[in-house]
């Protein structure tokens, strides 16, 4: 039975080293081929797509996931065929019409462990689980084998081992929407009473031996939660690849990087920082980003040495105004502020910018994971760029490099560039040739935003950070509810802090500090 890498079906192939759980090599666990593979992005067509493929499943459906929640419907607002019309859009209704519709199917559940309290708040959820408990053919369970503080955080799905899913959108509440983000939108709706704002995310569908790698993580993620090994379905099932969805890519080589705080037996993985660092420094051209954090000592100190270094690339993020959350606000935006005045400060010919979308007078929160580097590189996966993504999290993320030897001279960097171009084109409310021309004018992905992103209803707004108070500059420098290390959480200034002694951000916050002082003696 497949581990991440192994074969034996015992947990003892996630202890690392030099087994089958081992790096393929300095941020890399995995290479795999995607014989297609799509980018989905925002909600309102993964959710679709999602309905399809565990309809076109047979034999197995894993689904491995921050979070669920079993009051959402998966279809809302489109045209059904006469065939998708007998099939429940709510999940909780659907999950156990399928293991009765198709007699052998078997569908697993896992989800973060310490969540399992949200039940108590989710009524009709509380019964769908119980329900579900006592359906053959339908196991959920509790993944709470994280060091105290730490999450399981990925976000895979895998069916039949042939279709694969990896990214960043959760089959929960407030992920629905369309790629207009409406400001207003009637089908927003997680369920009755219960409506939410725009919601910006992405995702992948991939099929081929990459949905093979992604069966065997989350094989050894079921088994880490204490069930048993997965059966590994049939090579000659049929693909379960949605016929609505069109691929990308075909036949490409993708990367899959981790990260994995120790536990028990479970040994630290750093592959997604590592990758991070390195694409920060192969950089040449631009970077490009799509992220609901910032927060990351480690990358940020990366992106301003590239800053203040000669031929700087253009650096880009799009982000949301504030975290989704009371608790995740103090953890996150303040720091977030910190780090982006510092950042600001080594960026002395404006290569470095931060964005917020909005949609009429509303700020769209950004829950994607994107990073693409000179289209050469894209990479789309749950990892945030805070420091639990570096170092606390489970984390997966998929990454396709134009210049491996499988995908050189395939012309991959045009497709590339194409996601890049539409999504610019989105939150600038453009038609996406309007954009692309845009960016050939200017040559530069913030003068095209100057041109048609910063005016109109879907508009592109510099981020400005507000004022701190005592209070919350304390907060955000202690580092202590985004340590770089499980046992820091919770410790004000472990190792220093946020704005260490000797560390760069620190020499940048100085600077900034100096820039204040002067304009203040003026």
């Amino acid at each position: 039975m497949g581990h991440e890498g192994g074969s034996d079906g015992s947990k003892s192939a996630i202890a690392g080293g030099t087994g089958p759980d081992a790096s393929a090599e300095p941020g890399i666990w995995r290479y795999a081929i995607a014989e297609r593979l799509a980018v989905v992005i925002d909600g309102e067509d993964y959710f679709a797509l999602v309905h399809t493929a565990m309809y076109n499943a047979r034999d197995q459906i894993v689904l491995i996931g921050w979070d669920f929640d079993t009051r959402i419907s998966l279809r809302r607002g489109e045209e059904w065929d006469n065939g998708e019309a007998a099939r429940p859009a709510r999940l909780g209704d659907y999950l156990p019409w399928l293991v009765r519709e198709h007699k052998d199917l078997d569908i697993r559940i896992l989800k973060w462990g310490l969540s399992w309290v949200q039940f108590l708040k989710r009524g009709r959820m509380a019964y769908d689980i119980a329900r579900m408990w006592m359906v053959d053919g339908i196991s959920f369970r509790f993944d709470s084998h994280h060091p105290t503080g730490c999450s399981h955080h990925q976000k895979i799905a895998v069916f039949d081992r042939q279709l694969a899913v990896c990214g960043g959108i959760d089959l929960t509440y407030d992920r629905w929407d369309t790629r207009e983000h409406l400001e207003d939108d009637p089908r927003r709706l997680n369920w009755p009473g219960s409506t939410h704002g725009p919601w910006h995310d992405i995702t992948l569908m991939m099929e081929g031996p990459v949905a093979g790698a992604l069966h065997d993580l989350c094989n050894t993620r079921w088994q880490v939660a204490g069930g048993d090994p997965l059966a590994r379905p049939a090579d000659n099932i049929r693909s379960p690849w949605p016929k609505p969805l069109k691929a990308g890519f075909e036949d490409v080589e993708v990367g899959l990087a981790r990260t994995r705080a120790e536990c028990g037996d479970v040994t630290e993985v750093n592959e997604i920082e590592t990758l991070f660092l390195a694409h920060i420094a192969r950089a040449k051209r631009f970077i490009y980003i799509e992220n609901q954090y910032f927060t990351s000592r480690k990358i940020a100190e990366a992106i301003a040495l590239r800053l203040s270094g000669e031929n700087p690339p253009e650096i880009v993020i799009i982000h949301p105004k504030h975290a989704d959350g009371w608790v995740e606000q103090q953890a996150m935006d303040h720091a977030r502020d910190l780090v982006a005045e510092a950042v600001e400060a080594a960026d002395g010919d404006e290569f470095f910018e931060i964005y917020v979308p909005y949609t009429g007078e509303t700020p769209i929160y950004v829950h994607a994971k994107l990073m693409i580097v000179d289209d050469e590189v894209v990479r789309i996966g749950s990892a945030n760029l805070n420091n639990r993504s570096m170092a606390l999290d489970s984390e997966c993320d998929v990454i396709l490099d134009a210049n491996r030897p499988h995908n050189t001279g395939r012309g991959l960097e045009e497709e590339i560039r194409s996601i890049r171009v539409s999504l610019l084109a989105e939150h600038c409310g453009v038609a996406e040739d309007v954009m692309a021309q845009a960016l050939e004018r200017h040559g530069t992905m913030q003068g095209a935003i100057r041109e048609l992103g910063l005016e109109g209803s879907r508009r592109l707004v510099p981020y400005r950070p507000p004022e701190k108070n005592g209070v919350t500059r304390y907060l955000a420098e202690s580092a202590m509810l985004d340590p770089e290390r499980p046992d820091d959480l919770l410790r004000p200034f472990a190792r220093g802090g946020l704005f260490r002694k000797g560390g760069l951000l620190a020499r940048l916050r100085d600077r900034v500090k100096r820039k204040v002082k002067g304009r203040l003696k003026r």
